[in-house]
């Protein structure tokens, strides 16, 4: 096989990888998006904010310690102690669940009737908000997410394939912590297929999306059903904000991950988990493929623009994605 050939692969698998995340990304859209028809403008927040506190719990940093120290004059920062990681996690994951509560008990049950275009709105406040009380609970600075998870390319794959393509070709570099990160967001996605499949809840969720009247009429309460997926999306926050994090830092330019979910979302379907899926792996593919056989002939950086470009032909031929539903209505 030849080097170029062995580099084209390369750069397949790792778009891949990197389509996983976003689809991980693009599935916390899709689930709230499905169960209650609100585009959550919040979710790369969400994730930010997730990473957060996960990093302010795990190095046991006082919540508003810049507020107080400001407003009492004090020079408090930290408890004295350090969280192990996994507590950590769980404690955020509680914190994200308190968060969903609080969105629908302070928000969205006031606003049902509405516009979806009001819903929409409420969710870019709620972005706003979440920014703001991260930054004043955290701090601005860019914090490192130490999980002691692996970082750097994989020796082993790397010595696996060296030699392949002749001398030219020194193996794949693969980062083991993309390896990781796909490894946990396939498992997190195949568990939220199996809950909506094969739970009463998951099953009440899917009913709820199909027909909010129709699953109030058999007894199913919409509260419950949108605190529970608010909370699943504050899980794949969590998740999307640990593998983004530990591979760039805790910064609050981690929000604007969601902004590459929107192409994801647009090939797939806002309504689909495997299109979510798919159209993470085809966005992630294709910019990389994009990047490595078109990008020297036009300067390059094509992975900033070829994803949006790609989601634009979409809604011209197909603006329902490859996986949502053709709605038709009669007039």
């Amino acid at each position: 096989m030849s080097a170029d050939f062995l580099y084209g692969i390369e750069v397949i698998i790792n778009g891949l990888m990197a389509g996983v995340l976003y689809a991980l990304v693009a599935l916390g859209f899709v689930l709230i998006f499905k169960a209650s028809g609100i585009f959550n403008y919040a979710q790369g927040v969400m994730a930010l904010f997730a990473a957060l506190t996960l990093v302010g719990i795990m190095e046991g940093e006082v919540p508003f310690s810049h507020l107080i120290n400001a407003v009492f004059g004090t020079e408090i920062h930290h408890f004295g102690w350090e969280v192990p990681a996994l507590l950590a996690i769980l404690l955020t994951l509680v914190v994200m669940i308190f968060f969903a509560w609080a969105v629908q008990y302070f928000v969205f049950r006031h606003l049902v009737g509405q516009e979806p275009i009001i819903l929409f709105m409420a969710t870019i406040g709620l972005a706003y908000f979440l920014e703001g009380i991260g930054d004043l609970m955290w701090g601005s600075d860019i914090k490192t997410l130490a999980l002691g998870l692996p970082q750097g390319g994989s020796l082993w794959v790397e010595d696996m394939t060296s030699g392949l393509g002749g001398d030219d070709f020194y193996g794949f570099f693969i980062d083991k912590l993309d390896m990781v990160a796909t490894v946990v967001a396939i498992v997190l996605v195949t568990g939220l297929i199996l809950f909506a499949q094969y739970t009463k809840q998951g099953r009440a969720m899917r009913a709820v999306a199909d027909d909010h009247q129709a699953a109030l009429s058999v007894g199913i309460s919409l509260n419950f059903i949108w605190v529970l997926v608010w909370s699943l999306a504050g899980l794949v926050a969590l998740v999307a904000g640990i593998m983004w994090g530990a591979k760039s830092g805790v910064q609050f330019s981690l929000s604007l991950i969601a902004l590459k979910a929107l192409p994801v979302l647009m090939l797939g379907g806002f309504t689909s988990i495997p299109g979510a899926i798919v159209g993470g792996l085809i966005i992630g593919v294709g910019e990389k493929l994009f990047e490595y056989m078109i990008g020297p002939m036009v300067g390059g950086a094509t992975e900033n623009w070829f994803a949006y470009v790609l989601a634009l032909i979409f809604l011209v031929f197909r603006p329902q994605g490859l996986f949502g539903e053709k709605i038709i209505e009669r007039v």
